[in-house]
């Protein structure tokens, strides 16, 4: 969701670009390269050149049920992946500036109404682990004196696509409604501001550390559902699902929906960054109107 829209950007910025693929195919505007991180291989070519890398990759989250395998593959994606491309640069001896990884504010874990900035502490459910243990893994490559840069993600709001698809499907079919208590922070951000921030991240040195990658005005579920339905021209259901319904249907799932998480936004706006969308009702009146 990510990647394919920031390629474009940087292509168009003028920059040359390579893409680490599972499969051998053909990318526009990109030179492809395979590798396979549970083998811990890579195709050592891809570093040719390279002075920024930008570390996406990672099973989906919300894909399948939170079996102990499953859990493993969600961390071992992610921690593999960064462990992979930091052997690569020492292998090549590359001259690797820049280091800018994906991570998610699922690190802080289910806090209520705190206020969390980026020196808050980790929580203690697996989405917490999941995100702490990635960004160790991230970290092991500071020792190549690289400028290191992670993202904490919140919700995504891209048209067709990632959490937003996924939440407005029973809203088409009358059957939205609030999850749990509906008053859970829910940080999100607009899939333009999300690829402006990674753009900018390559492009300016200021950027350095861990950044919470939301929109200043984090809303509960409640609210986002109420919005969604709105642009969709809905009901939404005066009752909510409870907690232990959701439970039932997604298992240990359901924390990626119920767990609050109240999201600062002051550290990336002190870096200069400059939100598109800073109200959740513009960011879903242009996904929606386009």
């Amino acid at each position: 969701m990510i990647g394919k829209k920031l390629l474009d950007e940087l292509h168009k910025a003028g920059h040359i670009i390579s893409v680490l693929s599972r499969k051998s195919r053909k990318i526009k505007n990109a030179k492809v390269y395979v590798w396979d991180i549970y083998k811990q291989q890579i195709d050592l070519d891809c570093m040719t050149g390279i002075d920024t890398i930008i570390h996406l990759a990672g099973e989906n989250i919300a894909e399948q049920k939170w079996t102990k395998e499953r859990k493993q593959q969600l961390i071992e994606s992610r921690t593999l992946s960064a462990r992979l491309l930091h052997k690569a640069i020492m292998d090549t001896n590359t001259h690797v500036e820049t280091f800018i990884s994906a991570s998610a504010v699922g690190y802080y874990g289910s806090r209520g109404d705190d206020i969390l900035t980026e020196d808050a502490n980790s929580g203690s459910d697996f989405l917490a682990k999941c995100c702490r243990l990635w960004e160790e893994a991230v970290e092991e490559g500071s020792s190549l004196n690289m400028r290191i840069v992670k993202f904490r993600l919140g919700v995504i709001l891209a048209k067709g696509s990632g959490a937003l698809a996924s939440l407005e499907k029973p809203i088409r079919y009358f059957a939205g409604a609030a999850l749990g208590t509906g008053m859970q922070w829910m940080p999100w951000v607009h899939i333009d501001d999300v690829v402006a921030m990674f753009k900018e991240a390559v492009e300016h040195e200021v950027f350095n550390g861990t950044y919470n990658a939301c929109a200043p005005f984090p809303v509960t579920n409640a609210t986002l559902t109420k919005a969604v339905a709105k642009q969709l021209h809905r009901p939404v259901w005066p009752f909510n699902v409870p907690e232990k319904i959701m439970e039932m249907i997604m298992g240990k799932m359901s924390a990626i929906v119920l767990n609050s998480t109240n999201t600062s936004a002051q550290k990336v706006l002190d870096a200069g960054f400059k939100f598109k969308f800073t109200h959740l009702e513009d960011a879903l009146t242009d996904i929606y109107q386009k």
